[in-house]
């Protein structure tokens, strides 16, 4: 008897089975076979037909029955459904695999289960198209380097990232801000991008350029509003179109900028135009695209569940740590 297990073949069933009906014990069929005794045992106890006791045909059919046919998706419509809708809407396969944990409080299935369907997908049917359920579109995953040179010199009141507080490293605290723009095909489309470090929400704007001026016109009026507690850091990157980042100053808040070749300083930002990009390709034509159709994209991506909140989304936590703060203000108001 080897020491490495191989299937019961059809011919070892119909020995078991004439074996047993001469009268010999499981270890004497285990012994003619060469086959541990427990093999034999396992088989007689599963593959039995109740009415008919151990058939050979039966058996081997009952086993060929539990084996692997396909991933989970491939056998549960219904699942895959629900994964391909919000695929179609999205959502990464991480997010979609975590979101589906957190309603049902235990693990469903994993994303890489989801990666793997798809790339079998594109194997089997050599449709390409499904690789844009992906986050990238792409049939391989990779990332390209890029280089270039960096304006930081030509930036007054320049305040490098090493002088940021604490607070906002650990995301602990909100109010802590890192700005960037969407560039496009078309000379001069731009969207400016705020992302909030502790809830991740993105707020994204369409400014009439990309010049200093307009930009940092846009930036305040878009924090002004917003609760002091909520404009405290922003950080930039090292282009000319943040140049005038001390308008903002007069809002109470401080303005830090990356080292230079170092955008992956305010990763926040930069995740967040990765995820737009999805839907917003540089090729995009921006003026064709309408304010309700852009704010339907915001919209959906600040209700897309994050790995790094527990599966909730930015919408949920911006808004429960605002009503927090606003709870907060309430109770310490001195009585009349």
């Amino acid at each position: 008897m080897g020491r490495h297990y191989t299937q019961l073949t059809l011919e070892d069933r119909c020995a078991i089975a004439r074996l047993s009906a001469l009268g010999q014990t499981v270890r004497q069929i285990a012994a003619n076979l060469d086959r541990a005794p427990s093999t034999i045992a396992r088989e007689l106890k599963r593959n039995r037909s109740r009415t008919q006791g151990y058939q050979p045909v039966y058996a081997h059919q009952q086993t060929r029955a539990r084996r692997w046919a396909g991933s989970r998706l491939d056998r549960d419509s219904a699942l895959r459904d629900h994964v391909l809708v919000r695929l179609q809407a999205g959502w990464s396969p991480e997010q979609v695999a975590g979101r589906l944990r957190h309603e049902a409080g235990r693990c469903i299935l994993s994303y890489e289960t989801i990666y793997r369907f798809v790339y079998a997908q594109i194997a089997r049917t050599n449709d390409f198209s499904w690789r844009h359920y992906l986050p990238r579109a792409k049939a391989k995953r990779g990332w390209r380097g890029r280089k270039g040179g960096s304006p930081a010199s030509f930036i007054a009141l320049r305040r490098p990232l090493a002088e940021r507080p604490p607070t906002a490293q650990d995301r602990q605290s909100p109010g802590h801000w890192e700005a960037d723009l969407m560039l496009f095909k078309t000379y001069g489309q731009a969207v400016l991008t705020l992302h909030e470090r502790h809830s991740r929400l993105l707020i994204a704007l369409r400014p009439p350029g990309k010049a200093a001026a307009p930009i940092a016109r846009a930036l305040a009026n878009t924090l002004a509003p917003l609760p002091p507690q909520w404009r405290q850091t922003v950080t930039f990157d090292n282009g000319t179109e943040f140049a005038r980042h001390y308008a903002l100053h007069a809002l109470g808040m401080q303005t830090f900028f990356c080292d230079t070749h170092a955008p992956w300083q305010k990763g926040g930002v930069e995740n967040a135009i990765g995820r737009m990009r999805r839907s917003l390709p540089r090729k995009t034509d921006l003026a064709a695209v309408t304010d309700a159709h852009f704010t339907a994209l915001v919209q959906a991506y600040n209700n897309t569940p994050r790995k790094c909140l527990g599966f909730q989304t930015p919408a949920e936590i911006f808004w429960n740590a605002m009503l927090h703060f606003n709870c907060e203000s309430i109770s310490r108001l001195p009585p009349e």
